[in-house]
């Protein structure tokens, strides 16, 4: 079944004849720019956006892939950050980031000779609220994984089918993911989570979240890593550590890590008047 998938991601690529990826160094994107480079060779081409809510680890991670796979790799600038609709973080947060990248995108690749962007939206992320899909579809961008009705377990078959080094390796939504909706995003503050994020994996801890709600990080793990984490970890030295980042309070969510948390608190109503 996935292996049918795949070769009609490679129909559908040798019918593009020229794409354009939008590769965050995700696991999606990562396939996808695999999959494009496998079938259109020089005629594939992966960006990255480069902003404050992209970590310097996963944008140097980003770029190793993107050598082991092949792909000619271009780095841009966006500046959500500028867009007030952006940094006030509404519940329709990645619409305006979304709309910011593939505005900087459309007019390159229209420039570089592409006439297809792709980005790595899965058939998974179509059941969860994703308003950046909505801004993605207005301005023409093609999801290729959607299209196929690949899911974010096959995205991990096919990857590893596909012999990617990153085929497991936890989802790494942008930083601007780990703040409630209507507490407004800063620089400052997207660097303080990095940084506390980046410091938990080097202790060895890979699947996690560093939520922020004003002055207190709240540390979410698998739930069975948990007491583990409690037993084993220098607690103090962690705390000392994240005062020092700029947090006050340090807490542990003992419900544990859930992927797309932050959208429990959205009600139909709030959704609707996005």
């Amino acid at each position: 079944m996935v292996i049918q998938k795949l070769d009609k991601l490679q129909t559908m690529f040798a019918e593009m004849e020229r794409a354009l990826i939008a590769y965050s160094g995700g696991i999606d994107s990562t396939l996808v720019a695999k999959i494009a480079r496998d079938v259109l060779g020089d005629r594939a081409l992966a960006v990255t956006a480069i902003s404050p809510s992209l970590l310097p680890e996963d944008l140097e991670e980003a770029r190793i892939q993107a050598a082991e796979i092949g792909i000619h790799h271009q780095e841009i600038q966006t500046h959500e950050m500028e867009n007030p609709n952006y940094t006030s973080n509404p519940v329709n947060r990645c619409y305006f980031c979304k709309s910011e990248l593939h505005d900087t995108l459309k007019p390159l690749a229209l420039q570089w000779g592409y006439p297809y962007i792709v980005d790595g939206v899965n058939a998974d992320d179509l059941r969860d609220y994703r308003p950046g899909i909505q801004a993605a579809k207005e301005r023409g961008v093609r999801s290729p994984l959607a299209e196929v009705g690949v899911s974010k377990a096959e995205v991990r078959e096919l990857s590893k089918i596909l012999s990617l080094s990153g085929w497991n390796k936890p989802a790494q939504p942008c930083l601007s993911s780990r703040f409630p909706y209507g507490e407004e995003i800063t620089v400052n503050k997207l660097q303080r989570v990095g940084r506390a994020e980046v410091y938990l994996r080097k202790l060895g801890w890979q699947n996690l979240r560093v939520r922020s709600e004003k002055d207190t990080a709240r540390i979410e793990l698998p739930p069975e890593q948990i007491k583990e984490f409690v037993l084993t970890t220098d607690l103090p030295q962690l705390v000392k550590t994240f005062q020092e980042f700029g947090f006050i309070y340090v807490t542990l969510d003992l419900e544990g890590y859930r992927s797309g948390k932050l959208n429990q608190v959205l009600t139909p109503e709030a959704i609707g008047q996005s």
